[in-house]
Protein backbone atom coordinates (compact mmCIF):
# COMPACT_ATOMS: atom_id res chain seq x y z
CA UNK A 1 0.00 0.00 0.00
CA UNK A 2 2.66 2.49 0.48
CA UNK A 3 4.53 1.93 -2.88
CA UNK A 4 1.53 3.08 -4.28
CA UNK A 5 0.94 5.88 -1.72
CA UNK A 6 4.20 6.84 -2.89
CA UNK A 7 4.09 6.48 -6.34
CA UNK A 8 0.71 8.76 -6.38
CA UNK A 9 2.31 11.47 -4.28
CA UNK A 10 5.42 11.67 -6.51
CA UNK A 11 3.11 11.85 -9.43
CA UNK A 12 1.55 15.27 -7.40
CA UNK A 13 4.42 16.06 -6.33
CA UNK A 14 6.05 16.32 -9.77
CA UNK A 15 3.11 18.30 -11.45
CA UNK A 16 3.43 20.85 -8.22
CA UNK A 17 7.05 21.96 -9.45
CA UNK A 18 6.17 21.68 -12.74
CA UNK A 19 2.98 24.47 -12.01
CA UNK A 20 5.30 26.80 -10.18
CA UNK A 21 8.58 26.26 -12.95
CA UNK A 22 5.50 28.07 -15.33
CA UNK A 23 5.38 30.75 -13.20
CA UNK A 24 9.10 31.20 -11.78
CA UNK A 25 11.36 30.51 -14.32
CA UNK A 26 14.77 30.10 -14.78
CA UNK A 27 14.48 28.11 -11.06
CA UNK A 28 14.32 24.91 -11.57
CA UNK A 29 16.79 23.92 -8.89
CA UNK A 30 15.53 26.28 -6.25
CA UNK A 31 11.75 24.79 -6.97
CA UNK A 32 13.43 21.51 -6.37
CA UNK A 33 14.50 22.27 -2.82
CA UNK A 34 11.79 23.97 -1.74
CA UNK A 35 9.99 21.19 -3.07
CA UNK A 36 12.20 18.86 -0.83
CA UNK A 37 11.27 20.87 2.36
CA UNK A 38 7.66 20.88 1.82
CA UNK A 39 8.06 17.11 1.94
CA UNK A 40 10.37 17.56 5.03
CA UNK A 41 8.69 19.55 6.67
CA UNK A 42 11.64 21.64 7.16
CA UNK A 43 11.45 25.81 7.30
CA UNK A 44 13.42 27.65 5.11
CA UNK A 45 16.12 30.63 4.82
CA UNK A 46 15.94 32.02 1.64
CA UNK A 47 19.27 33.95 0.25
CA UNK A 48 19.14 36.39 -2.65
CA UNK A 49 18.54 39.81 -3.40
CA UNK A 50 15.46 42.54 -4.01
CA UNK A 51 13.36 42.03 -6.27
CA UNK A 52 14.30 38.42 -7.77
CA UNK A 53 11.23 36.60 -7.32
CA UNK A 54 10.66 35.25 -3.80
CA UNK A 55 7.30 36.35 -3.07
CA UNK A 56 6.14 34.88 -6.49
CA UNK A 57 7.71 31.64 -5.98
CA UNK A 58 6.04 31.33 -2.82
CA UNK A 59 2.59 32.67 -3.71
CA UNK A 60 3.03 30.05 -6.26
CA UNK A 61 3.63 27.49 -4.04
CA UNK A 62 0.65 28.25 -1.57
CA UNK A 63 -1.76 28.15 -4.62
CA UNK A 64 -0.43 24.71 -4.96
CA UNK A 65 -0.60 23.09 -1.80
CA UNK A 66 -3.83 25.18 -0.23
CA UNK A 67 -4.15 27.19 3.08
CA UNK A 68 -3.12 30.46 3.89
CA UNK A 69 -0.04 32.15 3.26
CA UNK A 70 0.91 34.85 5.06
CA UNK A 71 3.50 37.99 4.95
CA UNK A 72 5.36 40.44 7.25
CA UNK A 73 7.94 42.68 6.84
CA UNK A 74 10.67 42.88 8.93
CA UNK A 75 11.16 46.66 10.27
CA UNK A 76 13.26 48.02 13.39
CA UNK A 77 10.21 49.16 15.02
CA UNK A 78 8.23 45.79 14.50
CA UNK A 79 7.32 44.39 17.85
CA UNK A 80 6.54 40.70 19.00
CA UNK A 81 2.65 41.82 18.99
CA UNK A 82 2.78 42.86 15.74
CA UNK A 83 2.70 39.76 14.51
CA UNK A 84 -0.61 38.47 16.64
CA UNK A 85 -2.72 41.58 16.07
CA UNK A 86 -3.81 44.98 15.20
CA UNK A 87 -4.72 47.96 16.62
CA UNK A 88 -6.48 50.60 15.14
CA UNK A 89 -9.54 52.82 15.57
CA UNK A 90 -12.78 52.35 13.94
CA UNK A 91 -15.41 54.70 12.56
CA UNK A 92 -17.01 54.42 15.63
CA UNK A 93 -13.82 56.38 17.20
CA UNK A 94 -13.65 53.52 19.62
CA UNK A 95 -9.92 51.36 19.62
CA UNK A 96 -10.23 47.78 18.18
CA UNK A 97 -8.27 44.56 17.50
CA UNK A 98 -8.20 42.16 14.64
CA UNK A 99 -5.74 39.17 14.25
CA UNK A 100 -2.16 39.89 13.02
CA UNK A 101 -0.36 37.69 10.45
CA UNK A 102 0.17 34.71 12.30
CA UNK A 103 -3.40 34.62 13.09
CA UNK A 104 -5.37 35.53 9.76
CA UNK A 105 -5.40 31.93 8.16
CA UNK A 106 -6.27 29.99 12.17
CA UNK A 107 -5.03 26.26 11.35
CA UNK A 108 -5.06 26.88 7.68
CA UNK A 109 -2.01 28.98 7.58
CA UNK A 110 0.80 26.81 5.41
CA UNK A 111 3.44 29.32 4.53
CA UNK A 112 4.40 32.00 6.54
CA UNK A 113 6.95 34.87 4.96
CA UNK A 114 9.15 36.53 7.21
CA UNK A 115 10.64 39.02 4.57
CA UNK A 116 14.08 40.91 5.67
CA UNK A 117 13.88 39.07 9.37
CA UNK A 118 17.04 40.78 10.08
CA UNK A 119 16.00 44.06 10.48
CA UNK A 120 13.58 43.03 13.12
CA UNK A 121 14.74 43.11 16.83
CA UNK A 122 15.83 39.64 18.68
CA UNK A 123 12.62 40.16 20.79
CA UNK A 124 10.04 39.30 17.46
CA UNK A 125 13.19 36.52 16.81
CA UNK A 126 12.61 35.07 19.92
CA UNK A 127 8.90 34.80 19.03
CA UNK A 128 8.56 34.02 15.71
CA UNK A 129 11.49 31.06 16.85
CA UNK A 130 9.26 29.60 19.45
CA UNK A 131 6.33 29.30 17.23
CA UNK A 132 8.71 27.97 14.78
CA UNK A 133 9.37 25.44 17.18
CA UNK A 134 5.96 24.71 18.88
CA UNK A 135 3.86 25.62 16.29
CA UNK A 136 1.55 27.03 18.96
CA UNK A 137 0.91 31.11 19.61
CA UNK A 138 -1.03 32.11 23.12
CA UNK A 139 -3.36 35.12 22.42
CA UNK A 140 -6.49 36.11 23.52
CA UNK A 141 -6.61 33.77 26.65
CA UNK A 142 -6.43 31.09 23.70
CA UNK A 143 -3.89 28.79 22.49
CA UNK A 144 -3.78 28.78 18.68
CA UNK A 145 -2.29 26.00 17.12
CA UNK A 146 -0.46 26.24 13.72
CA UNK A 147 0.10 22.24 12.59
CA UNK A 148 0.44 22.93 8.81
CA UNK A 149 2.81 25.74 8.76
CA UNK A 150 6.01 26.53 7.75
CA UNK A 151 8.03 29.35 7.65
CA UNK A 152 10.28 31.15 4.89
CA UNK A 153 12.39 33.94 6.01
CA UNK A 154 15.11 36.35 4.14
CA UNK A 155 17.68 38.02 5.05
CA UNK A 156 19.17 42.08 4.03
CA UNK A 157 22.57 41.36 3.47
CA UNK A 158 23.24 44.98 1.94
CA UNK A 159 22.06 47.02 4.46
CA UNK A 160 24.17 46.95 7.84
CA UNK A 161 22.84 49.53 9.27
CA UNK A 162 19.58 48.84 11.70
CA UNK A 163 19.43 44.90 11.34
CA UNK A 164 20.28 42.28 13.79
CA UNK A 165 21.80 39.24 12.69
CA UNK A 166 20.41 35.69 13.31
CA UNK A 167 22.85 34.16 15.77
CA UNK A 168 23.65 30.68 14.63
CA UNK A 169 21.34 28.98 17.03
CA UNK A 170 18.68 30.43 15.66
CA UNK A 171 20.08 29.70 12.22
CA UNK A 172 20.11 25.69 13.47
CA UNK A 173 16.12 25.61 13.43
CA UNK A 174 16.10 26.52 9.35
CA UNK A 175 16.44 23.24 7.69
CA UNK A 176 17.68 24.38 4.74
CA UNK A 177 19.04 27.97 2.96
CA UNK A 178 18.25 27.90 -0.35
CA UNK A 179 20.10 30.50 -3.30
CA UNK A 180 17.61 32.73 -5.37
CA UNK A 181 19.18 34.57 -7.78
CA UNK A 182 18.42 35.99 -11.34
CA UNK A 183 18.76 33.45 -14.09
CA UNK A 184 22.20 33.70 -16.13
CA UNK A 185 20.44 32.68 -19.58
CA UNK A 186 19.62 36.20 -21.60
CA UNK A 187 16.72 34.81 -23.01
CA UNK A 188 14.66 34.43 -20.15
CA UNK A 189 16.40 37.85 -18.80
CA UNK A 190 14.70 39.60 -21.64
CA UNK A 191 11.68 37.69 -20.48
CA UNK A 192 11.31 38.93 -17.11
CA UNK A 193 11.70 42.56 -18.54
CA UNK A 194 9.53 42.51 -21.69
CA UNK A 195 6.96 39.86 -20.87
CA UNK A 196 3.96 41.98 -19.16
CA UNK A 197 3.17 38.52 -17.92
CA UNK A 198 5.81 38.69 -15.19
CA UNK A 199 4.80 42.13 -14.25
CA UNK A 200 1.46 41.44 -12.64
CA UNK A 201 1.86 38.85 -10.39
CA UNK A 202 -2.01 38.33 -8.98
CA UNK A 203 -2.62 37.29 -12.80
CA UNK A 204 0.66 35.66 -12.81
CA UNK A 205 -0.24 33.25 -9.46
CA UNK A 206 -3.90 32.62 -10.90
CA UNK A 207 -1.65 30.79 -13.65
CA UNK A 208 -1.03 27.92 -11.06
CA UNK A 209 -3.63 25.45 -10.61
CA UNK A 210 -4.65 25.40 -7.61
CA UNK A 211 -4.86 22.75 -4.63
CA UNK A 212 -2.42 20.40 -6.76
CA UNK A 213 -1.12 18.49 -3.08
CA UNK A 214 -3.37 19.19 0.04
CA UNK A 215 -1.72 21.52 2.45
CA UNK A 216 -3.70 19.33 5.66
CA UNK A 217 -2.27 16.18 4.45
CA UNK A 218 1.58 16.78 3.97
CA UNK A 219 2.43 15.85 8.16
CA UNK A 220 1.06 12.57 7.98
CA UNK A 221 2.71 11.62 3.98
CA UNK A 222 6.14 12.77 5.53
CA UNK A 223 6.06 10.13 8.00
CA UNK A 224 5.32 7.50 5.10
CA UNK A 225 8.30 9.00 3.48
CA UNK A 226 10.99 8.80 6.53
CA UNK A 227 9.33 5.53 7.35
CA UNK A 228 9.85 3.90 3.71
CA UNK A 229 13.01 5.20 2.18
CA UNK A 230 16.24 3.04 3.96
CA UNK A 231 19.57 4.19 4.72
CA UNK A 232 22.00 1.46 4.64
CA UNK A 233 24.81 0.95 7.19
CA UNK A 234 27.18 1.83 4.73
CA UNK A 235 25.00 5.08 3.61
CA UNK A 236 24.75 5.82 7.60
CA UNK A 237 28.59 5.58 8.16
CA UNK A 238 29.19 7.91 5.25
CA UNK A 239 26.83 10.52 6.57
CA UNK A 240 28.52 10.08 10.29
CA UNK A 241 32.12 10.94 8.16
CA UNK A 242 30.82 13.81 6.51
CA UNK A 243 29.89 15.43 9.64
CA UNK A 244 32.96 14.34 11.70
CA UNK A 245 34.69 16.77 8.67
CA UNK A 246 32.48 19.45 9.00
CA UNK A 247 33.61 19.69 12.57
CA UNK A 248 37.58 19.13 11.59
CA UNK A 249 37.85 19.66 8.29
CA UNK A 250 41.34 20.14 8.80
CA UNK A 251 42.04 16.65 9.75
CA UNK A 252 40.32 15.41 6.21
CA UNK A 253 42.90 17.56 4.11
CA UNK A 254 40.11 20.65 3.42
CA UNK A 255 41.56 23.64 2.40
CA UNK A 256 39.87 26.97 1.94
CA UNK A 257 41.48 29.72 -0.53
CA UNK A 258 43.02 32.17 1.66
CA UNK A 259 42.22 30.79 4.82
CA UNK A 260 43.93 29.73 7.87
CA UNK A 261 41.82 26.64 8.56
CA UNK A 262 42.94 26.25 12.00
CA UNK A 263 40.94 29.24 13.20
CA UNK A 264 38.43 28.99 10.30
CA UNK A 265 35.69 26.54 12.31
CA UNK A 266 34.04 27.38 15.55
CA UNK A 267 31.56 24.63 15.50
CA UNK A 268 30.51 22.43 12.91
CA UNK A 269 26.77 20.77 12.14
CA UNK A 270 24.77 20.50 14.81
CA UNK A 271 22.59 16.97 15.19
CA UNK A 272 19.48 18.34 14.56
CA UNK A 273 21.47 19.81 11.63
CA UNK A 274 22.07 16.42 10.62
CA UNK A 275 18.96 15.01 10.93
CA UNK A 276 17.55 17.26 9.20
CA UNK A 277 19.85 16.66 6.15
CA UNK A 278 19.21 12.91 6.15
CA UNK A 279 15.47 13.92 6.00
CA UNK A 280 15.96 16.00 3.33
CA UNK A 281 17.73 13.37 1.30
CA UNK A 282 14.86 10.59 1.76
CA UNK A 283 12.92 12.67 0.31
CA UNK A 284 15.64 13.50 -2.79
CA UNK A 285 15.30 10.10 -3.14
CA UNK A 286 11.39 9.48 -3.33
CA UNK A 287 11.67 12.23 -5.82
CA UNK A 288 14.23 10.78 -7.94
CA UNK A 289 11.94 7.14 -7.47
CA UNK A 290 14.53 5.68 -5.18
CA UNK A 291 13.18 3.66 -2.19
CA UNK A 292 17.02 3.73 -0.47
CA UNK A 293 19.06 7.02 -0.06
CA UNK A 294 22.34 7.08 -2.35
CA UNK A 295 25.10 9.55 -1.80
CA UNK A 296 24.13 11.64 -4.83
CA UNK A 297 21.04 12.01 -2.53
CA UNK A 298 22.74 13.90 0.12
CA UNK A 299 25.27 15.50 -2.20
CA UNK A 300 21.72 17.20 -3.44
CA UNK A 301 20.96 19.13 -0.14
CA UNK A 302 24.11 18.83 1.43
CA UNK A 303 25.11 22.72 1.31
CA UNK A 304 21.33 23.52 1.44
CA UNK A 305 21.14 22.03 4.92
CA UNK A 306 24.91 22.29 6.17
CA UNK A 307 26.13 25.99 5.34
CA UNK A 308 24.17 28.10 7.03
CA UNK A 309 25.16 26.00 10.35
CA UNK A 310 28.95 25.93 10.19
CA UNK A 311 30.14 28.43 12.89
CA UNK A 312 33.18 30.72 11.54
CA UNK A 313 35.74 32.50 13.49
CA UNK A 314 34.67 36.25 12.90
CA UNK A 315 37.44 37.53 10.66
CA UNK A 316 35.71 35.00 8.30
CA UNK A 317 32.22 36.06 8.45
CA UNK A 318 32.08 38.16 6.01
CA UNK A 319 33.23 35.95 3.57
CA UNK A 320 31.07 33.27 4.91
CA UNK A 321 29.03 32.57 1.73
CA UNK A 322 32.25 31.43 -0.86
CA UNK A 323 34.67 29.86 1.96
CA UNK A 324 31.13 27.60 3.37
CA UNK A 325 30.86 26.79 -0.69
CA UNK A 326 34.27 25.71 -1.10
CA UNK A 327 34.85 23.81 2.44
CA UNK A 328 31.73 21.53 1.91
CA UNK A 329 32.92 21.06 -1.92
CA UNK A 330 35.99 19.92 -0.16
CA UNK A 331 33.78 17.86 1.98
CA UNK A 332 32.40 15.85 -0.28
CA UNK A 333 35.50 15.21 -2.78
CA UNK A 334 37.68 14.13 0.51
CA UNK A 335 34.97 11.78 2.11
CA UNK A 336 35.07 8.42 0.32
CA UNK A 337 31.34 7.57 -0.62
CA UNK A 338 30.43 4.10 -0.31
Amino acid sequence: MHDQQLADWRVHALKLESEVNKVVVGQESPVRLITTAVFARGHVLLEGDVGVGKTTLLRAFTRGIGGGYQRIEGTIDLMPNDLVYHTYLGEDGKPHVSPGPLLMSGQDLSIFFFNEINRARPQVHSLMLRVMAERTLTAFNKEHYFPHMLVFADRNQVEREETFDIPSAARDRFMMEIPIVVPPAHDIMESLIFDTRFHDVDQLISNVDADVLKFDQLNSFAKVIQENISASPALRKYALNLWLATKDPLAYGIKVSNVDMKRLVLSGASPRGMGMLLRAARVNAWLNERDAVIPEDIHAVFHETIAHRLVFSPVYEMRRTEIAREMLSGIINAVSAP
